[in-house]
């Protein structure tokens, strides 16, 4: 059936008309409610956006279509969302800097919230080379910014599938980190509650990533946890399908827990059975709904609707079947007065060959820290110096067998070391390397009188720290790795909702060699998650 200008014409004048904002959806204990009624709240959930692969990559680059500033697109496609009783989308890469008043109200007027992910293609936490730094937490905190005006944004993941081997559950400790800075983010700018989760996949990981993000101290946890999972395929059942053994696992689970994608098509069309399970008795005390992947059809061949060259859009038959399923579903739910919450967070789980990830997360990014180790230094990079010219001295100077040149400014996530100004930016990293080789060079080999050149990358500047400055740099120590306890404040990198970053646009993506610091004295960092507490999603 295809889809013409009728619907978008109607949702544009719904538009037109003023929006009054949706009730806030509050988590306490396990389970998600509506603030003002305390009705409990189960996603009826699509994921929203072009181009994007299960896993959050995309296909054919790094660039992305934000479906949320399109607002022909969003009148064209809301009224479908609606006739699906979505209540939820999730979006995977949103513009910190694009308008969009326009989608976010017509979804309200709809009655659908969105789910958030704060990354994007080439600014993110990579789990072959993990980095928390400066220009990723601009990105997030733009991203944070730029949502939290409107009511219906009902939270942000911090990541996506990072870890999915034994090889790489290190790169959690760096999710980790970005949870524990957006949360106390969030609360420094006195936003309204809201909650920052992880969004996993279905792997033999599963119990210790569950585990990890859901320990110690709540400031430094996740609120809500998303499970990626396709494991219900055709006609399958209850137990079949896993979703009894997962159910159980989560049973203990202190925060909410709902299927963050789900949706296998490895049988065609997709017949939603496992909709009925997903909202019945067996699955609602402990699951909270679920997000169908996904809404636009793409190679993957998981949509529910194409969209032609004529922007007409037409129905699948998964649009149909899951239009079927879903009308059938009314989960029973608790009332937020009567809930009284049991469960306890989870235990951090044991580090062994499986599971890598240290309980010492890296540092919280601070601009004021790096300005100050900048102008500490004698040699720095040039204002203009490449991402080529960056990566190319990168894999020089971390190289130990070349010399200790970047102690101050590796991270290690599974022995828990990491330089004091490893949360840096690229340019500022790069010239911490190029002043410790200047150094050596002038106590060691005098008669090298191009030691600050690097083939014209770096130059020599008068290094000086005073005040503030003075004592970060002395508290770090000549190697990096001292211990810094009062750091002055970081300045604000978003405004507006735009991420700021004093590097070129692609140097978001450059990554310090991942060589070994199990030798390097710990850089111990202060962080204000005090300000967060076990209080600040909890009712």
């Amino acid at each position: 059936m295809r889809v013409g200008s009728t619907l978008a014409a109607a949702a544009t004048l719904v538009a037109a008309c003023a929006a009054a904002d949706l009730d806030p959806i509050v988590i306490k204990g396990s389970k998600f409610f509506y603030e003002s009624n305390g009705t409990q709240f189960f996603m009826r959930g699509v994921a929203y956006q072009e181009d994007f692969s299960s896993n959050g990559t995309i296909s054919g680059g790094t660039e992305y279509t934000d479906p949320l500033a399109d607002p022909n697109a969003c009148a064209r496609d809301v009224p479908l969302l609606a006739q699906l009783r979505t209540n939820t989308i999730r979006v995977y890469a949103v513009d910190p800097t694009a308008n969009h008043d326009e989608c976010m109200r017509l979804l309200s007027d709809a009655g659908i919230y969105v789910i958030a992910d704060l990354g994007e293609p080439r600014n993110s936490i990579n789990r072959d080379s993990p980095q928390w730094n400066q220009e990723i937490y601009s990105r997030y905190e733009g991203v944070v910014d730029n949502l939290m005006k409107y009511s219906n944004t009902l939270g942000f993941f911090a990541g996506n599938e990072v870890t999915n081997l034994p090889n790489n559950t290190e790169a959690s400790a760096f999710v980790k980190a970005a949870v524990r800075d957006v949360k106390a983010y969030i609360v420094s700018r006195d936003y309204r509650p809201i909650g920052v989760g992880y969004a996993t996949n279905d792997d033999d990981q599963r119990t210790d990533i569950a585990q990890y993000f859901n320990c110690g101290d709540p400031s430094l946890s996740i609120d809500f946890y998303g499970y990626n999972i396709y494991s219900w395929c055709g006609q399958s059942s209850y137990r079949l399908s896993q979703y009894q053994a997962r159910t159980q696992e989560f049973s203990d689970y202190n925060i909410p827990v709902f299927f963050a994608e789900y949706g296998c098509n490895v049988v065609q069309p997709r017949i939603f059975e496992e909709v009925g399970a997903l909202y019945g008795p067996d699955m609602t005390e402990v699951w909270s709904g679920g997000i169908i992947y996904m809404y636009y059809q793409e190679t993957n061949d998981y949509g529910l609707v194409t969209v032609g060259s004529d922007d007409q859009v037409t129905r699948l038959p998964d649009f149909t079947a899951l239009s079927s399923q879903i009308a059938r579903v009314t989960p029973s739910g608790v009332e937020m007065g009567s809930y009284s919450p049991t469960n306890r967070p989870q235990a951090c789980p044991s580090r062994d060959s499986a599971w890598a990830a240290s309980e010492r997360l890296p540092p919280m990014p601070n601009n004021a820290v790096c300005s100050c180790m900048v102008q500490s230094l004698n040699c720095t990079a040039q204002d203009d110096i490449s991402d080529e010219d960056i990566t190319t001295n990168f894999d020089y100077l971390c190289d130990p067998n070349n010399g200790d040149y970047c102690s101050g400014i590796l991270a290690n996530g599974s022995t828990g070391v990491y330089g004091a100004y490893s949360m840096c930016n690229a340019k500022e990293r790069i010239s911490w390397a190029f002043n410790a080789f200047f150094e050596d060079q002038s106590r060691n080999n005098p008669d090298n009188t191009d030691a600050c050149n690097f083939r014209g990358a770096a130059r020599t500047q008068r290094g000086q720290a005073s005040g503030d400055c003075r004592n970060v740099v002395n508290q770090a120590g000549g190697s990096g790795t001292g211990i810094i306890t009062g750091a002055p404040a970081p300045s604000s990198t978003s405004s507006g909702g735009a991420a700021a970053s004093s590097t070129t646009g692609a140097a978001s993506v450059l990554a310090v060699p991942s060589f070994s610091l199990g030798m390097l004295q710990m850089a111990v960092y202060v962080t204000i998650a005090g300000l967060v507490g076990a209080g600040m999603i909890i009712l």
